[in-house]
């Protein structure tokens, strides 16, 4: 190991002993300096969790949070020098930590937050004129293909995991109710907003994501709903600018 690996791995373990040969401007021992300095990077990483999960703190309380965030900031260090994209991997923490296994919707929730996250900080695109769809021939929508904003996600869940977020959100919402929710996150312009969606909306997500026509989309939409109305879907993703290009078959 290195100097600075050194210096780093005792940065995040509080009972590791101080690089050696490190030392003060008077060139003295600068044990307490780095402990004052090792406290103060948990802090800082500890206080950026709390600002990317704040469902996850009222869920479980600030006490437990400050010390899950303990525990995986000295499993997850930093990959990156922005904080924006600290705590990526606490879904997948969450899943196996055993403390609160028994809580198991917390993975989706922190899945949730942080893919709203990510819409925030996504790049901005050009944005698809409705227009355009009532232009093309019935013939050529069907094999014409969508692009969504950069800035759309999506989280599918077994647990009502937007129910959760909003009772944990907003002050006069309903107590979560006992079922399923997929979850597409849409930016309009500058603060992106959750909104539930139904599992046939969530295939028709996929399946345009991943470059299927407008007619396959539906059909993968139709599998799980016979009678599938793509109308609402469409509506929500035009209101909140998240259709970002549409090109027909006759297009490179």
């Amino acid at each position: 190991m290195t100097w600075s690996q050194d210096f780093r791995a005792a940065l995040l373990t509080p009972d590791a002993p101080e690089p050696k040969g490190l030392s003060n401007g008077a060139n003295a021992p600068a044990g307490r300096r780095y402990a004052v300095y090792r406290n103060n990077v948990a802090v800082s990483l500890r206080e950026a969790l709390h600002a990317s999960f704040p469902v996850l703190v009222k869920l479980i309380g600030t006490q437990n949070f400050d010390m899950l965030a303990g525990v995986f900031l000295r499993a997850h260090p930093p990959k990156s020098a922005l904080m924006m994209h600290y705590g990526a991997d606490m879904p997948a923490f969450l899943t196996d930590f055993a403390p609160l296994q028994h809580i198991a919707y917390l993975p989706d929730i922190a899945q949730l937050e942080g893919a709203i996250r990510q819409s925030y900080h996504s790049a901005d695109a050009s944005v698809l004129d409705p227009a355009r769809l009532g232009s093309i021939t019935p013939d050529a929508l069907d094999t014409a293909r969508i692009t969504l904003a950069p800035s759309l996600r999506m989280v599918c869940s077994k647990w009502p995991i937007f129910d959760i977020w909003r009772y944990n959100m907003q002050s006069d919402a309903e107590k979560p109710r006992n079922i399923a929710q997929n979850v597409l996150i849409l930016r309009a312009q500058f603060d992106p907003a959750p909104h539930p969606i139904s599992a046939a909306d969530a295939a028709w997500i996929t399946a345009t994501q991943n470059g299927a026509t407008l007619g396959g989309a539906q059909n993968a939409a139709a599998a799980v709903e016979p009678t599938y109305d793509l109308g609402p879907l469409l509506t929500l993703l035009i209101q909140n600018n998240a259709l970002n290009d549409l090109k027909t078959k006759d297009q490179p």
